[in-house]
């Protein structure tokens, strides 16, 4: 089976491991001696190291940081260099004060990476781990977010946990200045989709742009004919079969997925969420294969003015984990759930054009119009459904893993059986009483953990 890679851009700012990204580095020294400092060197060393062959730049890990006064030194370098995201290492226990310092100076999450005690008997070496319990115990206390990070640098899965780490600071940071644009509101009925500005951005930090729909129609019919056809032969060149599609209808296409990447990179929108029906079939097209491809490019674009579900896409990029196919819970029964949406689900979850089960352009299943994306997603591998939602004037956000399996029967536009060994009629008692909206997304793998940690990091409620 040929799968689609997702394609990561640089509106896919959840790439971790992105060549020469600047880190802040932090490495609380001691004042006083004390414990093992050859061994501190030691390890000091091979987790800078480290660090560095994961792609990154490590700002301000050149000198240890004592006191208030090396602090403000470093966080100055850090800050003039644009990190956003900090890892503080306590290589042997140090100075608890500083963590309040450090949280009053440094507003974002702290990574702490606690490392091993020297191997072998003797004494103890460097009480790392006990040093970043206290840490972590007082930032806590004082509500400021953190990751902690324990164990050896060589290790595969030590890395792994930091590299998430790092990608989950990167993303509550980047949530701080972040805008999501909307385009037109929410369909008509579908107001368990309505936004709330103020709240979005007390408890995310994220801004919200209005946007007028028949400005975006405007700006649509306004595309230049000779970028237009241009646009249509990349779209040529995807080689996706017509069914009751004409040429004709990928120009109108085009127009809608031009308009909508011009407006997120004018506005500098991470997201962009857009109401789809009623009047946009009449007046120009359904937007579905706009909203595909500008998701496998890495952009974040939800349908039917659901903006926190957009959001939760931007999040599954940053977070490295692709954009994610967002989509209704058509049915279930006691361990799986049928998802279906209409035909937007992003390329790179379906399988490659001319195989079978490929994507084909067709029309909408009930206003049979231009223009949709009819294809099953892949199946047979690891699949995590998750929501991000407001209700009752706070924020929450749940997941569950399971795999992507083969539907038992076979409807137009994107579907996919997602198995799981929770209760799922408990569990979707469970949601709607807490007023999760009526989307939801699915993502490639088992990230259920990734998303937890995100909502602990953002002080939203979590619904297991």
């Amino acid at each position: 089976m040929q799968t689609r890679e997702f394609q990561k851009s640089e509106l896919s700012q959840g790439d971790a491991s992105k060549t020469s990204s600047p880190v802040g580095v932090l490495i609380l020294g001691r004042k006083r001696p004390g414990f093992d400092q050859d061994w501190n060197r030691t390890i000091c060393g091979r987790t800078v190291a480290t660090i560095e062959q994961m792609g990154f730049r490590c700002i301000g890990a050149d000198r240890p940081v004592v006191d208030d006064a090396t602090l403000a030194v470093a966080l100055k370098e850090i800050g003039s260099r644009a990190c956003d995201v900090l890892v503080m290492l306590q290589p042997s226990m140090g100075n608890g004060q500083l963590s309040l310092t450090l949280a009053q100076q440094w507003p974002g999450p702290i990574v702490l990476w606690a490392t091993p005690e020297r191997p072998g008997d003797g004494k103890v070496s460097s009480c790392s781990l006990v040093g970043q319990h206290l840490w972590a115990s007082n930032l806590r206390q004082a509500r400021h977010p953190f990751e902690l990070v324990y164990g050896d640098p060589d290790s595969d899965s030590v890395r792994g946990d930091l590299a998430r780490a790092i990608r989950l600071a990167r993303t509550t940071s980047k949530l701080q200045q972040a805008k999501i644009g909307m385009i037109g509101g929410h369909a008509p009925g579908y107001m368990d989709f309505a936004a709330d500005p103020f709240l979005l951005r007390q408890s995310i930090g994220i801004q919200l742009h209005a946007l007028s729909l028949l400005q975006f129609v405007d700006r649509a019919r306004a595309i230049e004919e000779q970028r237009l056809n241009g646009d249509v032969r990349e779209v040529k060149k995807m080689g996706l079969p017509l069914l009751d599609i004409e040429e004709p209808d990928l120009a109108i296409q085009s127009r809608s997925y031009l308009a909508m990447r011009d407006l997120m990179q004018e506005e500098s929108l991470q997201a962009l969420s857009i109401q789809c029906w009623p009047e946009l079939p009449e007046v120009l097209q359904w937007p579905y294969l706009a909203i595909s491809r500008l998701t496998t490019e890495g952009r974040a674009v939800s349908m039917e003015g659901d903006v926190d579900g957009a959001i939760a896409e931007w999040m599954g990029i940053s977070l490295d984990l692709g954009p994610g196919f967002l989509t209704d819970w058509l049915e279930h029964d006691d361990s799986s759930i049928f998802l279906w949406h209409p035909g937007m689900a992003p390329l790179s979850m379906c399988y490659a054009a001319g195989e079978t089960n490929g994507p084909v352009l067709a029309r909408h299943f009930n206003i049979t119009r231009p223009l949709v994306v009819d294809a099953p997603l892949q199946t047979d591998q690891a699949a995590t459904v998750m929501r991000l939602w407001h209700c009752d004037g706070q924020y929450f956000m749940t997941a569950v893993e399971g795999q992507a399996v083969r539907p038992r029967r076979k409807l137009t536009g994107n579907t996919v059986l997602f198995e799981t060994e929770k209760n799922v009629p408990e569990y979707f008692d469970t949601l709607i009483h807490g007023g999760m909206p009526h989307h939801v997304l699915l993502f490639y793998g088992h990230c259920g953990d990734t998303f937890r940690r995100l909502a602990r990091m953002l002080r939203i409620a979590w619904v297991a």
